[in-house]
């Protein structure tokens, strides 16, 4: 059995706290952090040694970045909306 990395839970709530402050739409917010972890859990089958973090947390950690750092994605806030 793989041991899973620590992952912060303050830092992760802190950051999925600000994904959907910057939500216009909470819902929605959260239905693209599902759907985000749904894509890459798909795509973690296809690698599978590289499975270290939960896609749903994954998904989280990226969107937050995203979202500190607009030069990541050019049109990070039309997404969130």
């Amino acid at each position: 059995m793989q041991k899973q990395p620590s992952v912060n839970s303050a830092e992760l709530s802190r950051r999925a706290e600000e994904l959907i402050k910057a939500s216009s739409n909470r819902y929605r917010a959260v239905v693209q952090v599902a759907n985000r972890a749904k894509r890459r859990r798909y795509e973690d089958f296809e690698n599978f040694d590289e499975q270290t973090v939960k896609p749903v947390i994954r998904a989280v950690l990226e969107m937050s970045d995203e979202l500190m750092q607009p030069e990541i994605i050019s049109d990070v806030g039309s997404s969130m909306e």
